[in-house]
């Protein structure tokens, strides 16, 4: 797996929803190895508050700009302290990490649920030739600003909210049964919170459509080595690295 450590320069940072930030970040180096599904671990540049390094999803990327884009949630004091970035700011930015998606899907099915949506971006614009699929759900309509990003990219996009305030009320996986029967996918591509996972990963299985999934686990050193972000294999043979064997797994392999 090619990575690199380097400086990344803050080109853009702005706010696209509540406590909802979008940072693009010129880092040409990084840039020109990602491939969707990977992440990046970054620190504030020439200063050790907070200690450890935060691992963001990318979310997009273009690799003839040299740019990445991420989008994160403000959660806690690393996330408080990265608002204050603004264009010119430095970042010290390790990657690309982690294993990304296969891409073997002719008719793929992208399912992603609140802050899971973002690494579901940069793969929706790989499948152009294709378009995917998307089932997106979140709590209410405030959350699902998603609409507008990944519209030029999915033509078919099915929602959910919680309280019924947009598209169908209910679960994310609520709808899957039914999108798997009317059509005939051949992939589905999944992110979210562990509990839709695994209702994504029983629905799948039941209906015999191979499935992928990225996993969000806590990391302190994202490269395989602190062992603090591992889960279960499905056979209990082993515990998996999510930082370097995922953070895209088959969903056969993870223990749900």
């Amino acid at each position: 797996m090619n990575k690199t450590c380097v400086k990344a320069q803050v080109l853009e940072h702005n706010k696209i929803a509540n406590d909802v930030l979008e940072l693009i970040l010129s880092v040409p180096e990084i840039a020109i190895m990602t491939n969707p599904g990977q992440f990046v671990h970054i620190r504030l540049h020439d200063t050790f508050d907070p200690l450890l390094r935060r691992p963001f999803s990318i979310a997009d990327c273009n690799a003839a700009k040299g740019t990445l884009t991420l989008i994160y949630r403000v959660v806690g004091r690393g996330t408080a302290i990265m608002t204050r970035l603004k264009p010119g700011d430095w970042l010290d930015c390790m990657g690309p990490l982690g294993q990304g998606f296969t891409l073997n899907g002719k008719r793929p099915l992208l399912v992603g649920g609140g802050m899971g949506l973002a690494p579901l971006i940069m793969l929706a614009r790989t499948f152009c030739s294709q378009p995917a699929t998307l089932l997106m759900g979140g709590r209410n309509e405030q959350e699902l600003f998603w609409t507008e990003i990944f519209a030029g990219a999915c033509p078919n996009i099915h929602i959910t909210t919680d309280d019924g305030s947009v598209g169908h009320r209910g679960f994310t996986v609520d709808l899957l049964p039914e999108l798997l029967s009317a059509e005939n996918f051949d992939m589905i591509y999944a992110c979210g919170p562990h509990a839709m996972l695994k209702g994504v990963a029983e629905i799948s299985a039941r209906h015999n459509v191979p499935c992928q999934v990225s996993l969000e686990e806590f990391m302190a050193c994202g490269v395989g080595a602190c062992l603090s972000c591992t889960c279960a294999d499905s056979t209990g043979g082993k515990r998996h690295k999510v930082c370097t064997d995922g953070p895209v797994f088959w969903a056969g392999e993870v223990a749900w």
